[in-house]
């Protein structure tokens, strides 16, 4: 015995079967061509290996509990089978020829039948589908949609619930099969009583609350493959929480009034426009995750639009200065954007983003967020408009990273000069939103060259300055744009073997060619404009 370390002694006795090699072709070919879809993919091989070498099904135990075979052995050792005793009695005279045959003449088998041979029914029997099989409700939920089981299950299981689907009602019991991966602890070994390796959830729980546990588990959950659990996971997770939750108590301490400086009001138009693009973006790539089963991705995607989207980039955007009010416009702009990132928060933490929910707003009985439609995808969103606030954001980004490096204090006010052009252009509608987060009291224009006695920077391929004179240590900005030069060339080489690749270019789609030529273009300014700088370096 695995667990007593008893000796077993194996004991030949008569079992009943199932032959199974006609009644599983029909769950094997429905899964082949895709009727019913394992996910992920990879599955079907074990799969198709199971069920085109199937045995016959031994559903006999030896049991104390459990469905008893309704078999019933005569007095010469002969038996009959039926739904009840009177039947069994009734087959059993007819049988023998003795009319005078009493139950107490006749012991039924003592064995139960598999547990599985009573749960490949269960699509069906939980609608009763078996007794009343044209009843409403197994009319209207049979077949379902979704199954979620363990991989270890997938034949003992999901394939006789799919053998029974064809054989008592010729139809599939469901549309797809997720299968999920086993938790493990980071040695990768299962978790176990016995290694002492399991941690109690309701612990977890106390410590980083429900939701802070759901969201470490999600974030170590690709589909199909096991779980390598770390409770940091968990730490991460109650920290997301953490971050909602101050969104709201930074929201709801605003001062609201009709009306604000124009300044401000440009900006929050601007985050407002921008936030519901966004949102838009993300939200097609959640429900693409969510088509693939990439359950995982689904809640990163809402991470991030959650942490960098809405706290770090549109709240920022819209907070008014200290202790001054917010436009009463902008705030129900906020709330109904704090909303939908609620909706897509739910599935993954409950609890908090329902809790949130009743205190964004005051609700009727009943207006609950378990049962909030969820947002529909605007499929027109503003592309060009993403993309340009997208390179706004570098900007902003790099200018703080300057800043830090050049010992500037983020208090410190500056002028901000960008070169002009077609990227230049893409920002001008969002300087406000960059005089605003990056502190500058204006962006502006510049064609010539750069002058000296500034700090330069590169956003992408767009050429930036600031007034901010300091004394430069030649050698090792030199030997900083020669490392960034010597990463473009590289980068430069790998694309230019893809596009001169006769195979990639004659199967590559053309938005991807395309794309691959931007970058090589961009590569190529990038080096020409890094080059220029460290000419005038070695000028100085």
């Amino acid at each position: 015995s695995e667990r007593t370390n008893a000796v077993i002694e194996p004991k030949l006795s008569m079992q009943w079967f199932l032959k199974m090699e006609e009644l599983s072709k029909p769950a094997l070919e429905h899964v082949m061509n895709d009727d019913v879809q394992l996910i992920p993919e990879k599955f079907k091989n074990s799969y198709r290996s199971w069920m085109e070498n199937v045995r016959d099904w031994c559903v006999s135990r030896q049991l104390w509990w459990g469905q008893r075979i309704p078999a019933w052995y005569l007095p010469n050792g002969e038996f009959v089978v039926a739904e009840t005793e009177a039947e069994a009695l009734e087959l059993a005279k007819n049988k023998t020829g003795n009319a005078d045959l009493t139950l107490s003449e006749m012991n039924q088998e003592g064995d139960v039948v598999d547990t599985w041979f009573s749960s490949w029914l269960w699509p069906i029997t939980v609608f009763d589908g078996l007794n009343n099989p044209d009843n409403e409700d197994i009319k209207y939920y049979y077949p379902t949609n979704d199954l979620i089981t363990a991989p270890e299950i997938l034949f003992f299981w999901v394939a006789r619930m799919i053998i029974a689907g064809y054989e008592y009602r010729d139809e599939k019991p469901f549309k797809n099969v997720y299968l999920t991966g086993i938790v493990r602890d980071k040695q990768g070994r299962k978790m176990s009583k016995s290694l002492g390796n399991s941690p109690d959830p309701l612990e977890l729980i106390d410590k980083y609350s429900a939701d802070g546990v759901r969201v470490g588990m999600l974030l170590c959950s690709p589909a199909g493959n096991d779980l390598p659990f770390d409770e940091s996971l968990c730490e991460q997770g109650r920290n997301f929480n953490n971050k909602i939750w101050n969104a709201l108590k930074l929201i709801k301490g605003w001062e609201i009034k009709d009306s604000v400086p124009s300044e401000q009001l440009e900006v929050n138009r601007v985050a407002v426009k921008w936030f519901d693009e966004k949102f838009n973006e993300v939200l097609e790539t959640i429900l693409d995750h969510y088509s693939k089963y990439r359950i995982s991705d689904a809640l990163m995607s809402v991470y991030k639009l959650v942490w960098d989207d809405f706290c770090a980039w549109f709240l920022e955007m819209v907070k008014p200065p200290y202790q001054k009010p917010i436009d009463k416009e902008t705030y129900e702009a906020c709330i109904a954007a704090f909303e939908k990132v609620l909706k897509v928060m739910h599935p993954f933490t409950p609890f908090i983003s329902e809790e949130i929910w009743h205190l964004l707003k005051d609700r009727s009985e009943g207006e609950d967020l378990v049962i909030a439609e969820f947002p529909k995808l605007k499929a027109d969103y503003n592309k060009a408009l993403l993309k340009d606030f997208s390179l706004a954001e570098d900007v902003i980004t790099q200018l703080r990273s300057v800043r830090r490096e050049k010992n500037i204090s983020p208090k410190e006010l500056l002028e901000l000069f960008v070169k002009e052009g077609a990227e230049q252009k893409s920002i001008s509608d969002y300087e406000s939103v960059i005089m605003k987060l990056a502190n500058v009291t204006s962006v502006s224009t510049y064609s010539s060259e750069v002058p000296q006695g500034v700090t330069s920077f590169l956003v992408r391929t767009l050429e930036c300055y600031i007034p901010f004179e300091e004394e430069i240590d030649v050698k090792a900005e030199s030997e900083k744009i020669q490392k960034e030069i010597a990463y473009q060339e590289g980068f430069l080489n790998s694309v230019m073997k893809k596009l001169g690749n006769e195979k990639f270019m004659a199967n590559a789609k053309q938005e991807v060619i395309a794309m691959e030529q931007k970058k090589k273009q961009d590569a190529e300014s990038k080096i020409k404009q890094l080059s220029e700088q460290l000419g005038r370096l070695s000028e100085n």
